[in-house]
């Protein structure tokens, strides 16, 4: 999900770049040489970033209908991961900071496998407390796993960037569309969800002869890292309009993609389509996404100003949820190509303004760990408070229209975002 790749990974990497021990740095580069072992440890990190969330979306019905809950109380189950990952976004850096980026990406991988399982558990508290493990656990893949790349692929950024990005929307795709396959192969939901945890485990795997090097290099009492940041210098981002514009674009591109993930799939088989055409569907729609995210970026990178760019996504997502409004089986794929690439545009562009608008990389940094938390707070909103309209209203539409509303709201924030502006800058105008 990069911005132009190599400045977005400078972006996430500025705030949590760490300088190395002298035993650590020696660890660091044993660890190079052997690119391929990093390779697949990213890799399958990626992978595991939305899988525990798209392969719930198509099994929405099933798990409340098993635990007996409401249309409100069953968007909790993707709701709550959002709160957490915002939350968990905001402790990644002071974990990396005392116990090294690769023990931390390690340490995740092996406590989102327990959230999945722990998701399937008999009591329904245990559905919700999985939840909550998985969102903290994709929050520290989320902030650390690109400025590993920045940090141990300095000279290929750019393509290491597009194969994390390619790979996590990959992942995405295909939870999605075997999140029904493999109910009926195995059985139950329970089976379908638990699965994914196979997947977490290896990639754990991968990654403890890495996270074990790095620790013993720092065996003797010395720190994994020490921060190359210090203090709070810079502009006040919290009195900077165009950072909250910034921030409220990213939250509000992550609410429609995230009431997309929880809800799609439901409107789809409450209009009478197959459960399993309807995982296809929304699998088709997650694949698309890969084509917005490079594309748009790439083009914002050549933009004075990305106001145009921003309306434009904006109106692909209207017209897509206008499409779920009006006519929601008979263009199924059509309003999922919309969709897909809208949301895929709107997420790389939100990253890239994280970059156009700051005027050094520590701002930027800043300004990134802002939208970032800010933005998957905003986004938990969406699902829940939407689930709650639909149980008041008993159907989709008025829900559908409060959706074209935020689509309306993110126009009108890209004309914010998208001036040719940086913060801290005193200039008037565009």
């Amino acid at each position: 999900m990069p911005s132009t790749p190599e400045r977005a990974t400078a972006v996430i990497d500025a705030e949590q770049d760490l300088v190395a021990t002298p035993p650590v740095a020696t660890a660091r580069r044993r660890l190079r040489a052997h690119p391929a072992l990093l390779m697949a440890g990213i890799v399958l990190a990626a992978l595991n970033m939305r899988t525990a969330l798209a392969g719930v979306s198509p099994l929405l019905g099933e798990i409340g209908r098993h635990f007996r809950l409401t249309p409100t109380a069953s968007s909790l189950v993707t709701t709550i991961p959002l709160v957490f990952m915002g939350l968990g976004s905001i402790a990644a850096p002071k974990l990396a900071r005392r116990w090294g980026t690769e023990a931390v990406l390690c340490g995740a991988l092996v406590a989102l496998c327990g959230g999945i399982v722990l998701r399937i558990a008999p009591p329904v508290v245990a559905l919700f407390a999985g939840c909550a493990v998985v969102g903290s656990s994709i929050a520290l893949l989320n902030v650390l796993m690109p400025g590993l790349i920045k940090r141990d692929f300095p000279d290929r950024a750019a393509g290491m960037t597009a194969l994390y990005s390619t790979a996590m929307i990959l992942g995405a795709t295909v939870s999605a569309a075997t999140a029904v396959p493999l109910e009926d192969a195995l059985g139950s939901w329970q089976g379908s969800l638990v699965s994914w945890s196979l997947l977490a485990a290896v990639a754990a795997v991968v990654w403890i002869p890495q996270a074990l090097l790095v620790r013993r290099g720092s065996r003797h009492g010395a720190p994994a890292a020490t921060p190359a940041h210090h203090g709070a210098g810079g502009p006040k981002l919290s009195r900077s309009p165009l950072a909250w514009q910034v921030t409220l674009f990213m939250g509000s591109q992550s609410l429609i993609a995230y009431v997309s993930i929880a809800w799609m799939p439901t409107i789809f088989t409450d209009h009478g389509m197959a459960k399993s055409e309807a995982g296809l569907v929304f699998a088709f729609s997650t694949l698309l996404q890969m084509a917005g995210s490079f594309v748009v970026p790439v083009l914002a990178g050549r933009m004075r100003r990305q106001r145009l760019l921003g309306v434009a996504v904006s109106a692909l997502m209207a017209c897509g949820v206008a499409g779920l409004l009006l006519a929601p089986v008979a263009g199924a794929w059509l309003w999922a190509v919309l969709l897909g690439v809208g949301q895929g545009g709107a997420l790389g562009l939100a990253l890239t303004m994280m970059v156009l608008r700051s005027g050094d990389a520590h701002t930027a940094a800043r300004l990134s760990g802002m939208a970032q938390t800010g933005g998957y707070l905003l986004a938990a909103a969406g699902p829940l408070v939407l689930g709650a309209v639909h149980q008041a209203t008993g159907g989709w539409s008025v829900p559908l229209v409060l959706l074209l509303g935020v689509c309306a709201g993110l126009a009108l924030l890209a004309t914010g975002a998208g001036r040719d502006r940086r913060i801290g800058e005193r200039v008037n105008g565009s």
